[in-house]
């Protein structure tokens, strides 16, 4: 007992201590001293749970529950405060009590319950006595929403005949009330429409198959649920959902044909393959359940053949074998329908298949001939002489009448000219004699027509073999680029060979090597038969010279099998190299090359290099020229469009009156050709007194110019107005001769200026510029 009053004491000191710190320190002491209290104290909260009910209207706060602490004495000394969701706006709490209302209408829907903090506190030291405790507030349901099907409207398939108690689907309402409270949320389903076919389970809303029911009878049902919450008590709200329900086929009916006897006809000449009627069974199913198969019965001739339309589910009758009229004019078959899909729940019901009789008449016709053999495999020897016999086909006419066929070959280009065949008997034989290993095989085609009917012809394939006989002789397998070093030792093997023979062998190839008899005194090389139609080249001593031989040149004989055996002699050209023991293939080749252009590798540097020097210098002269070109005309002159008319026929000089005709000038169109230069020598002075003939105050020149000038005028294709003519004419009054030097044998130098002095006073600069010109010659 002491021990007990002795802890009450020790208590109430730390309850007690936190009081004595100063002022200044209060806030914060405070929150000390409430977090000791609160973690302290022993909790004594008495409440039970607390529920407000929801859509709720009042003018007045609505009572939800008190909250109480056992250390209340109802003396009002403690403080009750609220805090959390809602609190002093859709709860209060009466301070003094604990007492919580609520103030606003709640939605469970939208708000479930609310958390809220509840605290009492010591009105004297403003000290909390109880800790802050949490607890909840539950939104209590009332019935205010209806069944909802969210899925809805529904459409479920069910097979037909599907027995009672079947599940179709299940339909689902909810209910946006509370389902743990009440029967708000306790929904009833029922059947207002779809009696007495469809049945529906009122908790689970699943619906079910009442009765048997036939697609082919009604395939489609609407059915309409309804859902009721309370359980259906009075004042429940309801909704209904529409359910489609469809019956799937399932194959409980079989086919059946619509005829029971069928009539068709064909004719003879028709071919394989051809149509000859159809037939069709009827079935109530749809679907795979409708697929059917038709087949035939009893045809023991197995002249036709059914084959089964899977678009139009048609039976197709088809001509498996040629028909003759002579031999078989009719023919009954048994044709047969199946389901190609059956459900064996209703074979006791029947068989799912039907039968019917088809009757089929053969029309004559009058057909071509016919061969005994559709193809003809023949054989003949190659080489065989001009004529020789390949072999006979054989045609008859089938008809009654029996007429004589006339046979005949469709020569193809490749085949042109041989083969021939008597167009009385068939008998093919060769034109020339034939090479297998050009063709093994040859396919022709022969023909046979009627006589008393050519539109009539078949044809018949006739395939010959060439038979082979031994007559090309084995060779080389390819060509071989053979090496062998100078350093290589005796008995190293240089290179391995094989053969080949155009001819066939019926016990296949089998070649035999060994050197030619010119040389089997060879003491450079050997050959080595491998057995399997190969062989080995061996060295046959060490060390080879190149300046001694570059080239060896090895005949090999090769023997085949053949009957009679053939041999031929191959040369296998071995070339010295430049080597150790190994072949390098590269170098060996450049080695050859070199000896056979006779040059060294330092000649064949020098000569790339001149030629590299020559291209450089090459390019450098065209680059030079190229930057040196310019216009002969400036782009001013391009500005007054001038044109240049220019004749190439030179004249002698004023006095050469052979050189150029100024009357060719007369006519409006002048052809010009390019003639040879007249040799122009001393004469020149002689002709200056032949020009003083012809001047400007000549009658023929004034004509000529007018006539000139009227052309230019009317003519379109003239050059332009303000175009310079050149004419090899210089008029009268002139002292001096021609200036030409073109005909001059003498140079500069040679040339003697004295006659300008005798010119006149008008050349007398002139005259003196090549006096002092030649004295500063000399």
């Amino acid at each position: 007992m002491n021990f007990s009053t002795l802890l009450s004491l020790v208590l109430m000191l730390v309850q007690l201590w936190p009081c004595s710190l100063s002022t200044q320190n209060h806030s914060a002491q405070s929150t000390d001293q409430s977090f000791t209290a609160v973690r302290r104290v022993k909790r004594s909260w008495v409440w039970e749970p607390l529920f407000a009910t929801e859509e709720q209207t009042s003018m007045v706060p609505v009572y939800v529950g008190q909250l109480k602490s056992d250390l209340d004495k109802q003396d009002g000394n403690l403080k009750y405060i609220l805090t959390g969701e809602g609190a002093g706006s859709t709860f209060i709490i009466d301070e003094n009590n604990g007492k919580i209302y609520v103030t606003q209408k709640l939605d469970r829907e939208k708000k479930s319950f609310y958390t809220l903090r509840a605290q009492a506190i010591s009105r004297s030291t403003q000290l909390p006595v109880e800790p802050e405790s949490e607890f909840i507030i539950k939104v209590r349901d009332i019935n205010d929403h209806e069944p909802q099907f969210l899925d809805g409207p529904y459409v479920a398939t069910v097979p037909e005949m599907s027995p009672e108690g079947t599940s179709v689907t299940q339909v689902t309402a909810t209910d946006g009330d509370d389902p743990s409270y009440g029967n708000s949320a306790r929904l009833l389903y029922s059947l207002i429409q779809g009696q007495p076919y469809f049945s529906v389970e009122p908790k689970t809303g699943v619906i079910r198959m009442a009765s048997q029911m036939d697609r082919e009878t009604k395939d489609q049902y609407l059915v309409i649920i309804q859902a009721k919450d309370m359980v259906g008590q009075a004042g429940a709200f309801s909704a209904t959902a529409t359910v489609t329900i469809n019956l799937s086929d399932i194959n409980d009916n079989p086919p059946k044909f619509q005829q029971r006897l069928y009539h068709m006809n064909v004719s003879e000449e028709a071919p394989v393959g051809t149509t000859v009627g159809k037939v069709f069974a009827e079935d109530s199913d749809i679907g795979e359940n409708a697929a059917m198969n038709y087949s035939i019965e009893e045809d023991s001739s197995g002249v036709f053949d059914i084959i089964t339309n899977n678009e139009t589910q048609e039976g197709i009758i088809l001509l498996k074998k040629r028909v003759d009229y002579e031999s078989k004019r009719r023919y009954s078959i048994r044709a047969k329908v199946v389901n190609r899909y059956i459900d064996y729940r209703f074979l006791k019901e029947g068989p799912f298949e039907d039968k019917t009789v088809v009757k089929i008449s053969v029309e004559d016709a009058d057909e071509p001939p016919v061969f005994t053999l559709e193809n003809y495999v023949m054989e003949i020897a190659e080489g065989a002489m001009s004529g020789s016999l390949v072999g006979i086909v054989t045609a008859r006419d089938p008809d009654d009448d029996d007429s004589p066929v006339r046979y005949s070959i469709v020569h193809g280009m490749h085949l042109k000219g041989l083969f021939s065949i008597n167009e009385h008997n068939g008998t093919i034989i060769t034109t020339r004699p034939l090479d297998r290993e050009i063709a093994s095989w040859h396919n022709i085609t022969v023909t046979a027509t009627e006589t008393r009917n050519p539109e009539k012809i078949s044809e018949a394939n006739v395939y010959i073999q060439v038979l082979d006989v031994n007559d090309n002789a084995p060779e080389f397998s390819k060509y071989y680029e053979t090496f062998v070093c100078e350093n290589a030792v005796s008995g190293q093997l240089i290179q391995s060979i094989s053969a080949v023979d155009q001819d066939d062998s019926a016990e296949g190839h089998h070649f035999y090597f060994s050197l030619a008899q010119e040389a089997t005194n060879n003491s450079h090389f050997t050959v080595k038969d491998n057995q399997d139609n190969t062989a080995g080249i061996f060295t046959a001593k060490s060390g080879f010279r190149r300046q001694d031989q570059f080239y060896f040149y090895l005949p090999i004989l090769i023997l085949d099998n053949g009957n009679p055996p053939l041999t031929s002699t191959n040369t296998l050209t071995i070339t010295v190299c430049n080597c150790d023991t190994e072949v390098n293939t590269f170098y060996c080749r450049y080695g050859a090359f070199m000896y056979a252009m006779g040059l060294s590798t330092e000649a064949l540097v020098a000569v790339l290099a001149c030629i590299l020097i020559l291209l450089v210098f090459f390019l450098a002269i065209v680059a030079i020229r190229q930057q040196r070109k310019k216009s002969l005309f400036s782009e001013k002159m391009e500005e007054f469009r001038e044109n240049i008319v220019r004749y190439d026929d030179e004249g002698g000089g004023e006095e050469d009156t052979e050189a150029f005709d100024i009357s060719a000038l007369r006519t409006r169109t002048v052809m010009r050709t390019h003639k040879p230069r007249k040799k122009v020598t001393t004469e020149i002075h002689s002709l200056y007194r032949q020009s003083l003939q012809v001047g400007p105050d000549s009658a023929i020149f004034r004509q000529f110019i007018s006539e000139k000038l009227e052309e230019a005028n009317t003519d379109p294709t003239v050059p332009p107005y303000d175009s310079l003519q050149t004419y090899a004419f210089e008029g009268t009054g002139s002292l001096a001769g021609s200036l030409s030097s073109l005909g001059s044998n003498m140079s500069d130098a040679d040339q003697s200026y004295e006659y300008l002095t005798d010119w006149g006073p008008h050349f007398k600069q002139l005259a003196g510029m090549y006096a002092s010109h030649r004295s500063a010659g000399d």
